[in-house]
C-alpha cells in the first residue's frame, strides 16, 4: 500500500524496492484468449526507487532495464524497441521509458521528475523511478509455447485441452500469433476487416480460420478468468451488480458463457483449486479460502441458470424489436441477458443482429468503483489555517471523563483546543455528549486533523483560556461497546460465514449499531443465532483489547492488510484496536478495556442492502439489555392477543394471518367463513428473534405488531357475527 510516495506520507518498505503485485483490469475483456497475450488478471512487476536529487541515476535505471533484456531474457538487441514518452499521474510527471519487442511492450520505466503546480512544473524533492513490468509477457518469451496461456498456467491448460478436445494447432498457431494483435479490438474499427486481412496473411480461408481461433481462444478464456476469480474471491472480492464486483460477475458469467454455448464438461471451482495449486509455491495465500471460493462460484452459476431461464422468456418477447447495441448493452446491465443468446433468436428467425466487438469492455465501464460510505461524517469548512492538528485523549482510555485543553480558536459557536477528551463523530461512530467549561456541545466534529467543538451558544469563555472538559459517561460508555461490539461481530461473520467476509460500512449510535459485510447470500436464522453465539463466547472469555500506536510500515509487518477492514486509513502512524486472536484494525474510535465489558450482544437481524452486502444490527450492553426488556414485553403482549404461550407466537401468528386472508377472499367471492378459520390451534414453537419473525411476516414495525393482530381478529370477529345475522335471516 504504497499511496504517493513523493509526499513522504508513507515510508516505502524498502528503497530500492521490487513489487510482483497481481493486478486486475477489465478494460480490454474481448481481446482476452485472442491475442495469446491478453488478460483480465495478471502480476505486475513494479521496480521503484525513491532517490533524493544527488543521489538520482537515471543512466543506471536505463542499463539495468537493457541488461534485464539482453541477459535475463536473452534478447538480442536488434529485436528490442525503446520509445521515449511522458507519463502524469497524481500531480506529478516526467519522461518514461517503454520496451517492446516482437509487437508486444514488456514494460515501461517512468523517471517522475516533476510537480505540477498552478505556476509550473516544479522540480520534485524526491525523484522516483516507477517501473511496471508484465510477469506474464516477460516469462512467455523465455519459453517456446504457442501463447502466454501456456506459459503462466501450463496445468490448466492440459487439463482443458484434454477435456474440451480443443487444443492448438501448432502450425496454425505459429502462422496466427504474429499478427494476432492486429485482431486488439481497442485498435481498430472494423473487426470483420481485420480478420480477412489475417486470414490472408496466415493462408486459410476466413470462416476455417475462425473455426479454429475462436474456440481455442474461449478455452484459453475460461482457464485465464479462473484464475483471475481465484485471486479476487480469496481476497474477499465478490461478485456483484456495483463496483468492481460488478466486473467479476462479467468475467464469471463470460466463462460460464462459454462452457454453456459450447456444451464443455467444465467445472469452474474445480479449475479455481487446479490453478491454486500450482500458484502455491510463489501465491500460497490463494490456497487458503478455496472452500470459500468454492461456494462464491457455485451460487454463481445457480444464479447463471436462473437468469439464462429467465432471459429466454425476455428475448422470446422482445426479439421483433429494434435491438441496436446500446438495447444490447441495456439488456445485459439489467437483466443478466448475453448478447449471443439474443444474436441465436433472431438467426432463427432470419434476422442479423450484430454485437459491438467490444461488447464486454464496454459492460465493465458501465459501472466505476464505489467507495465506502461513512454514514457519520460531517460535511462544514471552517477557515483553519495555522492551526495544528487537536491531540485526542480518549485514545487509550475509555473511562477518562474529564479533561483539560487551551483553546487556540472561536468561529462563532466553534471552539477548537490544543486536545480533548471528546469522541468527533467519525469512523462510523457518533460524537460524545460533552461540556466545555459547562457549556453544552450541540455537536463535535473533525475536518482534516482538526477537532472542533460546535457549542449551543456562543463561548463564554475566550481564546487563549484553559477550559474543562467533561463527558456523559452513560452515553461514552455505550458507544464503546457498540464500537468494540462492531469488531467482535465482524470476527463472528468471518468464523461462522467465511473468511471472505470484510467490512463495507458502519455505524454506531448510542440505541443500535450496524455492520455491514460482504457476502454472496442471504443469512439464514441458524447462521444468525451462530455468530452471537460466538460473539457472546467473546464476550465471557474477557480477552485484553491492546490499543497502541505503530508506524504504518511497522503495523502492516506485523499485523498485515487485514487491519484496513473499514477502508484506507491516511497518515504515517496508525492506531490499532487488537484483540488477541479474535480481531486487529486500524481503528480510531473509543473502546473497552477488554471484551467483557462489552456486555451481552443481541444480534437482532440481518437484511441485504445491496447485492453482495448484508447489513447486521445489534445491540450491546445495556442498550441491549434495555432493547431484551422491550421484546419480552412485546412478546407477552402479542402471545397474550394470540391466547399462546410466548414461544409459540411465530406460528400462532402465521396461522391468524392466513386465516384471516382465507376468510377475506371468502367474504368477497359472497361464500360462508368455515367455523374452522374462526379457532387458532397452532402450537408451533420457534427460536430466535421471534419479534423479527413476526414482524417479517406481517411486514409491520414491531410497535405495530399488537395493532395490526387485533384488527386482523377483530375483522374475523366482525366476519362471524356478519354469517350468523344473515343465518337468522
Amino acid at each position: 500500500m504504497i499511496s504517493n510516495p513523493m509526499s513522504g506520507a508513507v515510508e516505502p518498505p524498502a528503497n530500492p524496492l521490487v513489487v510482483p503485485q497481481f493486478c486486475m483490469r477489465f478494460n480490454d475483456i474481448d481481446n482476452v484468449g485472442i491475442t495469446g497475450a491478453h488478460y483480465t488478471g495478471f502480476v505486475m512487476i513494479g521496480q521503484h526507487a525513491f532517490m533524493k536529487p544527488e543521489d538520482w541515476d537515471q543512466t543506471k535505471y536505463f542499463s539495468d532495464i537493457h541488461r534485464w533484456l539482453t541477459k535475463g531474457l536473452g534478447l538480442p538487441t536488434r529485436e528490442i524497441t525503446y520509445h521515449e514518452d511522458a507519463w502524469a499521474g497524481g500531480g506529478n510527471f516526467g519522461p518514461c521509458m517503454e520496451y517492446f519487442s516482437r509487437g508486444l511492450e514488456l514494460g515501461n520505466q517512468v523517471y517522475m521528475l516533476y510537480e505540477q503546480t498552478p505556476s509550473g512544473p516544479k522540480e520534485l524533492s524526491l525523484k522516483v523511478l516507477d517501473m511496471g513490468m508484465g510477469h506474464e509477457r516477460n516469462a512467455w518469451f523465455t519459453q517456446a509455447k504457442a501463447t502466454s496461456y501456456e506459459t503462466t498456467f501450463p496445468t490448466v491448460c492440459r487439463t482443458l485441452f484434454a477435456k474440451t478436445g480443443i487444443r492448438p494447432d501448432p502450425d496454425i498457431i505459429r502462422r496466427f500469433l504474429p499478427y494476432a494483435s492486429y485482431l486488439n479490438v481497442d485498435e481498430i474499427d472494423d473487426l470483420d476487416k481485420e480478420w480477412t486481412k489475417v486470414a490472408k496473411l496466415v493462408g486459410m480461408d476466413v470462416k476455417e480460420l475462425k473455426d479454429m481461433i475462436l474456440p481455442l481462444s474461449a478455452v484459453y478464456s475460461v482457464g485465464e478468468h479462473a484464475r483471475s476469480l481465484l485471486f479476487a474471491l480469496s481476497d474477499g472480492a465478490l461478485p456483484s451488480n456495483v463496483g468492481g464486483g460488478y466486473n467479476l460477475r462479467v468475467i464469471l458469467r463470460r466463462a460460464l458463457g462459454f462452457i454453456d454455448r459450447y456444451g464443455w464438461d467444465l467445472d469452474l471451482p474445480d479449475i479455481a483449486k487446479q490453478h491454486a495449486r500450482y500458484l502455491k509455491p510463489i501465491f500460497p495465500e490463494v490456497s487458503k479460502n478455496l472452500d470459500d471460493v468454492e461456494n462464491i462460484l457455485e451460487e454463481e452459476r445457480r444464479k447463471f441458470i436462473a437468469t439464462k431461464e429467465k432471459s429466454a422468456r425476455i428475448v422470446e418477447k422482445i426479439i421483433d424489436e429494434r435491438i441496436d447495441d446500446k438495447r444490447l448493452l441495456q439488456l445485459y446491465d439489467s437483466n443478466g441477458i448475453p448478447p449471443e443468446m439474443i444474436v441465436e433468436a433472431a438467426r432463427k428467425q432470419g434476422k442479423i443482429i450484430r454485437v459491438p466487438d467490444n461488447f464486454y469492455g464496454q459492460v465493465a465501464e458501465l459501472h466505476e468503483k464505489t467507495g465506502q460510505v461513512h454514514a457519520t461524517q460531517k460535511e462544514e469548512k471552517l477557515p483553519l489555517e495555522g492551526i495544528p492538528p487537536t491531540r485526542g485523549l480518549y485514545f487509550d482510555d475509555y473511562l477518562l471523563l474529564e479533561g483539560k485543553g487551551k483553546v487556540l480558536r472561536i468561529l462563532g459557536n466553534h471552539a477548537i483546543l490544543d486536545q480533548t477528551i471528546a469522541y468527533p463523530t467519525s469512523g462510523g461512530q457518533l460524537r460524545d455528549q460533552a461540556t466545555l467549561n459547562g457549556q453544552p456541545a450541540k455537536d463535535i466534529f473533525k475536518q482534516g486533523g482538526v477537532i472542533i467543538h460546535e457549542l449551543e451558544e456562543k463561548p463564554k469563555f475566550k481564546e487563549g483560556d484553559t477550559v474543562e472538559v467533561k463527558v456523559d459517561k452513560a452515553w461514552r460508555t455505550q458507544l464503546a461497546q457498540h464500537h468494540t461490539a462492531t469488531h467482535i461481530v465482524n470476527a463472528a461473520a468471518k468464523k461462522v460465514l467465511g473468511g471472505h467476509i470484510n467490512q463495507a460500512g458502519a455505524k454506531k449510535t448510542r440505541e443500535k449499531a450496524t455492520l455491514d459485510i460482504t457476502h454472496f447470500r442471504n443469512i439464514s436464522e441458524q447462521e444468525l443465532k451462530q455468530m452471537e453465539e460466538e460473539a457472546n463466547r467473546i464476550v465471557k472469555a474477557r480477552i485484553p483489547i491492546q490499543k497502541g500506536f505503530y508506524p504504518r510500515t511497522e503495523a502492516e509487518k506485523t499485523f498485515g492488510m487485514g487491519i484496513y477492514q473499514g477502508g484506507a486509513v491516511p497518515g504515517k502512524l496508525l492506531r490499532i484496536v487488537n484483540i488477541p486472536g479474535i480481531d486487529v484494525e486500524a481503528c480510531g474510535g473509543t473502546h473497552l478495556n477488554n471484551t467483557g465489558e462489552t456486555g451481552t450482544i443481541r444480534i437482532e437481524k440481518a437484511n441485504k442492502i445491496s447485492d453482495g452486502v448484508v447489513r447486521l444490527t445489534f445491540t450491546a450492553g445495556e442498550a441491549a439489555a434495555s432493547r431484551s426488556k422491550e421484546q419480552e414485553g412485546l412478546q407477552d403482549e402479542i402471545a397474550s392477543i394470540l391466547g399462546c404461550r410466548p414461544e409459540q407466537v411465530v406460528g400462532r401468528a402465521k396461522e391468524l394471518f392466513q386465516k384471516w386472508k382465507q376468510a377475506k377472499k371468502a367474504r368477497k367471492k359472497g361464500l360462508p367463513v368455515g367455523k374452522e378459520l374462526l379457532t387458532l390451534t397452532s402450537t408451533e414453537e420457534s427460536s430466535g428473534d421471534v419479534i423479527l419473525q413476526v414482524s417479517d411476516l406481517l411486514r409491520t414495525q414491531p410497535a405495530y405488531i399488537p395493532k395490526t393482530l387485533r384488527r386482523f381478529k377483530s375483522e374475523l370477529q366482525g366476519q362471524e357475527k356478519g354469517r350468523e345475522g344473515q343465518a337468522r335471516k
